[in-house]
């Protein structure tokens, strides 16, 4: 009954959302630009001052530990990824989906390890997101979060769906809802995706600092860059271009 509801909601949205793009022409217009050029700025001075010096001494922590970090909060990931396969009909990457998860959460001691991806089990990170995208639903209006950084009006309906009802450890943690005698807190969820970013920030430093030196207008680059990442996220393609990135949207 759960699942049934969930498509329902899914469906209104795909239909709600494909009527508002049908109207706006173009894909990824600026419906605010200024207030998302100020909340870019405010990220900056966050990323400054709290965000890159916490990634720097992470940086200098041994290797087991940053890998150890990285698998653990991938595998909390790949919980929101087996319902976002199942609901694009990729059955395949939903069973090795689940497959990873079962093995890194038990045999890789709660996904610190990850035999997994040793035994050629793949783990494509997929949102709601990227699933309305695979449905053929453009991205809509650009804007910029605060914190959480640039989004699209598809991927922020997106990002409250899968919070909401699909992935299951915010449901058990940030929602506090027990599922199958498990559950957590709001602290729980919010110090994983701190760790998360942190995580990300440190594998990127140098492309961080890059962006900054080379970009004219910093605002636009990482608004270009954030859009091509999610285009080759929805299409399941890589590009030369982002190689050497992490995951844009950890």
């Amino acid at each position: 009954m759960e699942i049934k509801k969930i498509k329902i909601i899914i469906y209104s949205i795909i239909f709600s959302l494909s009527v508002f793009f049908s109207v706006n022409a173009q894909a990824e217009n600026e419906c605010f630009e200024k207030v998302s050029r100020g909340i870019f700025k405010f990220n900056q001075g966050f990323d400054n001052i709290i965000l890159e010096p916490v990634a720097k001494v992470y940086n200098k922590l041994p290797e087991p530990v940053k890998n150890g970090t990285g698998n653990f909060t991938s595998n909390i990931a790949t919980l929101l990824s087996i319902p976002n396969h199942v609901l694009q009909g990729e059955l395949r990457l939903a069973g090795h989906a689940t497959g990873s998860f079962l093995i890194n959460t038990t045999i890789g001691v709660l996904g610190l390890g990850n035999p997994a991806a040793a035994l050629g089990l793949e783990n494509q990170k997929e949102d709601l997101g990227q699933t309305l995208g695979a449905y053929g639903v453009e991205g809509g209006c650009y804007f910029v979060l605060p914190l959480l950084g640039p989004t699209t009006l598809r991927d922020s309906v997106g990002m409250v769906i899968d919070n909401n009802y699909l992935d299951a450890f915010a449901r058990v943690t940030w929602h506090e809802k027990e599922i199958r005698s498990l559950s957590g807190s709001k602290l729980d969820y919010v110090g994983v995706k701190a760790a998360d970013a942190v995580d990300f920030r440190g594998d990127n430093m140098l492309n961080f600092e890059s962006l900054e030196k080379n970009s004219i207008d910093i605002y636009a680059a990482t608004k270009s860059l954030y859009l091509q990442d999610r285009s080759k996220k929805i299409k399941n393609t890589t590009g030369s271009d982002d190689e050497s990135w992490g995951e844009l949207d950890k």
